[in-house]
């Protein structure tokens, strides 16, 4: 007996939402987010948030800047000249500051011009500054002036929660008995739920054949304890 032809599974966008209402807060979470809320009665102008990939970092900083009215930018577009420009928004969003070579002398600049402007600068990273492999001496003790918030990995309560999330953002309608299953048996990460959401989503539409467990559990190279479904 042949097996089943597979499909092409289209490569069709899938929205991510960031509003606030989709902000999923557990206890790995919910001191950041409380941090940030608390917006503009900060101790500092410049604010560092820190956690692993996917942790939902940028999330909480789409849900600041809506508040806020901040732009974003990546760290690795900050540059001397941009500064004045920068922190004449009165609220300012730097991504993934750890993730690439920043232009250390624009970014010191960039930390003393928010300060002296008044405008709140939100710097995201996975890990701390002191981490961050800066050479320069001046803007690694601004940096250490300001405070830090952390994203820790998400607990069973998020994780699950974040699983169903990522299925109806699909638009897939999954028996939680199959996201206990998988929940289980990945990485303990956003990202890791992600990427195998994603993967599955794709091998059901190859085959042409709903989700279910036995499916989760070919992808995930494990024993189905339940049998067939």
């Amino acid at each position: 007996m042949t097996d089943s032809p597979r499909q092409l599974p289209l490569d069709l966008p899938i929205e991510t939402r960031l509003e606030a209402e989709d902000f999923l807060i557990s206890p790995s979470n919910e001191i950041a987010f409380h941090y940030l809320e608390k917006w503009p009665n900060w101790p500092d102008r410049v604010l560092l948030l820190t956690g692993p990939e996917a942790s939902g970092k940028s999330h909480l900083a789409a849900v600041w800047s809506a508040q806020s009215r901040a732009w974003t930018e990546k760290a690795s577009d900050i540059v001397l000249d941009r500064v004045p420009h920068l922190v004449s928004s009165g609220a300012l969003v730097i991504e993934d500051c750890d993730q690439s070579t920043l232009d250390e002398h624009a970014m010191f600049h960039l930390v003393n011009a928010a300060r002296e402007r008044g405008t709140y600068l939100l710097l995201t990273a996975r890990k701390g500054p002191m981490e961050w492999n800066i050479k320069t001496p001046d803007l690694i003790s601004r940096l250490r002036l300001a405070p830090e918030v952390k994203i820790d990995r998400p607990d069973d309560a998020l994780l699950n929660a974040v699983l169903f999330k990522l299925f109806i953002d699909r638009q897939l309608v999954i028996d939680t008995t199959i996201i206990a299953f998988i929940q289980g048996r990945i990485e303990r990460s956003i990202a890791a739920a992600r990427d195998f959401v994603e993967r599955l989503d794709r091998e059901g539409l190859a085959r042409g054949k709903p989700i279910t467990r036995s499916l989760a559990a070919q992808l995930l190279k494990v024993e189905d304890d339940f049998g067939t479904d």
